[in-house]
């Protein structure tokens, strides 16, 4: 009878509309959904997630007014500001009506919101619903965005960041686009908990335990890192591209360890000189290598019509291309033996969850923070800082794959790996604050 109680009980979701973002969101909903609660998705029009990767989901699309030049114009502070500001009478408008609903959907306990949603919270505390910040980035990253608001308040930024000893300057996480006004409206927004009763992390004690104590110091309310997510959702599945399961078949036919598996994530941009030396350095390694291109990646490409000429037929059977994978099934892989990442933190969690050294890229935001840990804290990756030049590619590609600082940053991936999978073991940190989380959202 208990059990039926809870079942009745609703939470609603409220992710944001990129890639990196939908993924955790998603992971959570299957965490709680296999915990008794039901799951109502409420989510902008733009890059909708497909409802039937989760059939046990209730969706519902509310209308974000975006224009078509704001969707392709690549903007995303734009893009988010806009969804702020487009979305909060919908969202009201739609909640009220869940509520209206309840006695034939279950009693709504909270509200999760995805932290670039913040109109989730005023909207939610207007209806005297609870509400919950879901930070899909990495402590390290939200203590960077306090450091710059420091450094702004006190009028100057120094080239070098006195209370964050593995980051630099040039490592924050600071916007390429935009204005600095607006970066610095938004990140404001993003740090403020306001009136939200907690605040989950997709990261683990085991990776940030000193960060994460300093956290708890700063906020007035409980955080919860309940991470690697994916780890507790292993099912769940939200990707936006079609996902070329062929490379699966590939991997099969090469040795352990032996590919380099090659993702820039679902946003980063390249122009056409970086494309081609990326070519040459990963045909020059004379390394396996999965290389997903996206269309688009460069911009006005179709896919691959930008590789430099005599560049496929050089690489023969030794270089497999495609447009999007299942990644974590393909990390997952005993071929696998590097990656090549522009280190959003769902690929680098998901990369540390299964062992596998890196190659770090970075292009924008919190993928300079994580590139930073990954090299320098962590020590199970290389960071790639200089522009694109194929010999220095090469060099790098080598150096994980095939010399001795590769094998030992592989022996330190798969130490980092046991800890991580100690953490959401019963009994581990990231199990123990996910019964917590449940039974704080079980008590509203």
């Amino acid at each position: 009878m208990a059990g039926q109680e809870q079942r009745r009980r609703g939470v609603i979701l409220v992710p944001f509309p990129y890639q990196g973002h939908i993924n955790p969101m998603l992971q959570l909903g299957t965490i709680l959904h296999s915990r008794g609660f039901s799951i109502t998705i409420i989510h902008a029009k733009f890059n909708s997630p497909d409802p039937s990767n989760n059939p046990e989901f209730v969706f519902h699309s509310i209308p974000d007014n975006l224009s078509v030049n704001q969707k392709s114009s690549g903007d995303i502070l734009g893009i988010i500001l806009a969804l702020n500001f487009n979305c909060q009478t919908p969202f009201q408008e739609c909640l009220v009506q869940l509520i209206e609903q309840q006695d034939q959907h279950g009693e709504i306990s909270c509200v999760v919101y995805d932290e670039l949603m913040y109109f989730s919270e005023s909207v939610a505390s207007h209806l005297r619903i609870p509400t919950i910040i879901l930070r899909t980035t990495t402590a390290a990253t939200f203590v960077s965005r306090l450091t710059l608001q420091n450094l702004k308040a006190e009028g100057y930024l120094p080239l070098q960041v006195p209370d964050l000893q593995h980051l630099r300057f040039k490592d924050l996480p600071i916007s390429i686009l935009g204005t600095p006004e607006i970066f610095f409206q938004l990140i404001s927004h993003v740090s403020n908990v306001r009136k939200s009763s907690a605040v989950i992390w997709n990261t683990t004690e085991c990776l940030e335990k000193s960060l994460l104590m300093q956290l708890k110091q700063h906020f007035q309310v409980p955080i919860f890192p309940i991470g690697p997510m994916h780890k507790f959702a292993p099912t769940s599945s939200s990707s936006l591209l079609e996902e070329d399961t062929s490379c699966i078949t590939w991997l099969d036919k090469q040795t352990r360890n032996s590919v380099l598996y090659v993702s820039l994530g679902s946003l980063a941009l390249m122009d056409i000189s970086e494309l081609t030396e990326m070519a040459w350095g990963l045909a020059n390694s004379k390394q396996p290598f999965l290389w997903v291109i996206r269309p688009g990646i460069v911009n006005g490409s179709k896919w691959i019509e930008f590789l430099p000429r005599g560049f496929v037929e050089s690489i023969a059977e030794r270089g497999y291309i495609v447009k999007w994978v299942p990644q974590k099934e393909v990390l997952a892989h005993d071929a696998v033996g590097g990656f090549w990442s522009h280190c959003g933190w769902n690929s680098t969690i998901e990369t540390i969850s299964e062992g596998v050294p890196m190659i770090c890229k970075p292009s924008f935001g919190d993928q300079r923070v994580n590139a930073r840990y990954v090299s320098q804290v962590w020590k199970t990756g290389l960071h790639l800082e200089n522009n694109l030049e194929s010999h220095e590619v090469e060099r790098t590609i080598r150096r994980l794959m095939v010399d001795e600082e590769g094998e030992e940053m592989r022996h330190r991936a798969r130490e980092l790996k046991e800890e991580v999978e100690q953490c959401v073991r019963n009994g581990g940190s990231s199990n123990n604050h996910l019964e917590d989380f449940v039974k704080l959202i079980s008590s509203f």
